[in-house]
């Protein structure tokens, strides 16, 4: 999947367009950036609604930002984003560090549990509740997977840093940055490996997205072996549109699709599910972690990803 990017600004639109045309010519989903601006100013509409007029069968990913769902946005405002690209899906994102960060942030998360679980009761498409790069928690997926929502993309640390960025951005406009990360614009966070494996252990039968630092077909390959469903991009498409041009783009999806091919060739399966069958080794620093956060690392690999190919397939007891 092309996660969500970019929108809002009629010079963006052809960013849009490109990556739409891709994933449709690959058959792989997309997500576009926050809807909020064209929500609030339907003159910036074109630079999302492009995508589903170049990409008719790829599967979109609207998107809204849940501090907007907390100062007011209803079902009306989802639903008016997802009508904008015709969306197979929505995405909530959840990006606390960035809107602390953000010079005109609002970090107003006060009841998003509640209004995510509203709005996903009652609209009929999938829901998706993702980080911006700083990494779902097993603690925030427990509780929205206990509540009814089935779809997380971990964006974990490890990719785009948003606080990061929003530190950089204010610096440019002020010479200093109004809000001083202090270090947490390094280090803050829950790495993408880690979320992968934290999200499936609270949330067994949930469909979740593994990005954040995925470089190449070698990442996609070890987030899925690690138990994501599928992989997200962002910065690699981006990169390679913005330096080479839409050829460029073609050429890293290609190569992307080529690698993970290659990556279940040579662990011996026949589909890119068969990922989750592979012998996995998690040592060093990653395994440290994931135990020191409660997670029995052997269990895991042995148990946790082979009842969720039996569940896929329609076991409902696992085993």
């Amino acid at each position: 999947m092309i996660t969500g990017m970019t929108g809002g600004h009629p010079d963006v639109a052809w960013i849009n367009e490109s990556l739409a045309m891709v994933a449709e010519e690959f058959g792989i989903a997309m997500g576009v950036g926050s809807q909020r601006a064209a929500l609030e100013d339907p003159s910036l509409s074109e630079s999302y609604s492009i995508v589903r007029r170049v990409a008719p069968n790829a599967v979109l990913v609207a998107n809204i930002g849940a501090p907007q769902l907390v100062r007011g946005y209803g079902v009306g405002e989802v639903l008016r984003a997802i009508e904008m690209i015709d969306a197979d899906a929505v995405a909530v994102h959840l990006n606390p560090g960035q809107e602390a960060f953000q010079d005109e942030g609002e970090p107003s998360f006060r009841g998003v549990l509640e209004r995510v679980v509203d709005i996903a009761s009652r609209i009929d498409k999938p829901v998706i509740v993702k980080e911006v790069g700083t990494g779902l928690s097993r603690e925030v997926v427990a509780e929205l997977y206990n509540a009814g929502v089935k779809c997380f993309d971990v964006a974990g640390l490890g990719g785009t840093n948003w606080i990061k960025a929003e530190v950089l951005r204010s610096k440019a406009r002020h010479g200093t940055p109004l809000k001083p990360a202090g270090g947490l614009d390094d280090y803050w966070g829950n790495p993408t490996a880690i979320a992968v494996v934290e999200a499936r252990v609270v949330a067994p039968r949930a469909f979740i997205i593994g990005s954040g630092g995925v470089r190449n077909g070698l990442d996609v390959a070890k987030v899925i072996a690690l138990g994501a469903d599928i992989a997200g991009v962002a910065l690699p498409a981006l990169r390679a549109l913005i330096n080479g041009g839409y050829e460029s783009l073609r050429k890293l999806v290609s190569s992307l699709i080529y690698q993970v091919k290659v990556a279940v060739f040579l662990t011996g399966g026949r589909s890119v599910r068969d990922l989750w069958k592979a012998p996995v080794a998690v040592h060093g620093r990653l395994r440290e972690e994931l135990e020191l956060r409660g997670v029995n690392v052997s269990e895991y690999i042995r148990e946790y990803r082979l009842k969720a190919i039996l569940w896929r397939a329609g076991y409902e007891g696992g085993y």
